[in-house]
């Protein structure tokens, strides 16, 4: 497995969880770093991505909540989730795709088997 996902569990609304992605066997500084987001009976989307020159771009529905960060020295991939809706329940990916960034599932290189985050009202 070059990403694997840990960090998700069951939290009440207004909690916070801290998501990591672990990756190895690519060359992690090539890459844009991202993390998607698939909800039961709904369509996968983009969360949030880092790319290559530590920018950080968001969803909307995340922004000012979500915090994404990498440590390049260790491989690895954060997501800090702050302020958790019932509506952020869902299974979370990480996705690399080399060079730039793109919010477009179709065009990421290697995913993560994923993360369950449950957010109970």
């Amino acid at each position: 497995d070059q990403l694997r996902e840990s960090g998700g569990g069951s939290v009440q609304a207004g909690g916070s969880l801290r998501l990591s992605c672990a990756a190895s066997g690519i060359t992690y500084s090539w890459y844009c770093m991202t993390w998607f987001r698939q909800g039961a009976g709904k369509q996968r989307e983009w969360v949030s991505s880092i790319g290559l020159q530590d920018s950080t771009s968001y969803a909307d529905s995340v922004k000012g909540r979500f915090t994404i960060s990498k440590d390049n020295a260790k491989n690895t991939l954060f997501l800090q989730m702050n302020s958790l809706k019932p509506e952020d329940s869902a299974m979370y990916y990480c996705a690399a795709k080399r060079w730039e960034c793109s919010g477009s599932a179709a065009d990421m290189d290697y995913w993560g088997k994923g993360t369950q985050v449950n957010v109970s009202s």
